[in-house]
C-alpha cells in the first residue's frame, strides 16, 4: 500500500515565516534533514493538523518547524536511529540535533575532550 501524499508546510523557526507548501510521501521526524527550493534544513518539530469530516479526524496537513543547517558528515547508529557524532564518547548527546556538551561544533575526529565510553 502506497503512502498518500499530505500536504506539507514548511515552517522557518526564527524569524518565523513560511518557506513553502510541499506534498511529501514521507513523515521527517525531527532531527532528519529535508532540502527547499535548494536549502538544507534541520526539522526541529513536526505538528499534525485533523480535520473533523464525515463523524471522523482526518490527518489534514502536516506543518515542519525547521532552521538552516547542513547535513551533517559525522553520524554514528545508536540505539535504532542516527545521531550526530561520534555515539561511542562519553560526552555524546546521543541526539539528532546535538552533538555533545563539550564540542558542539564539532568534529569528533582528533577532538581533544573524547573519551570512549565505558562498556
Amino acid at each position: 500500500m502506497e503512502q498518500e501524499s499530505l500536504p506539507t508546510e514548511v515552517i522557518l523557526s526564527h524569524p518565523r515565516q513560511t518557506i513553502g507548501s510541499l506534498k511529501l510521501d514521507w513523515n521527517p521526524q525531527p532531527g532528519t534533514y529535508l532540502d527547499v527550493e535548494g536549502e538544507t534544513y534541520a526539522v526541529l518539530e513536526r505538528h499534525h493538523c485533523y480535520q473533523y469530516k464525515r463523524g471522523k479526524y482526518r490527518l489534514h496537513k502536516i506543518a515542519l518547524y525547521v532552521q538552516a543547517a547542513p547535513r551533517p558528515e559525522e553520524r554514528s547508529w545508536f540505539q535504532g536511529r542516527w545521531v550526530l557524532g561520534n555515539a561511542n564518547c562519553a560526552y555524546s548527546a546521543h541526539s539528532e540535533l546535538v552533538r555533545c556538551a563539550v564540542n558542539p561544533d564539532g568534529p569528533c575526529q582528533g577532538c581533544r575532550f573524547f573519551e570512549p565510553t565505558a562498556q
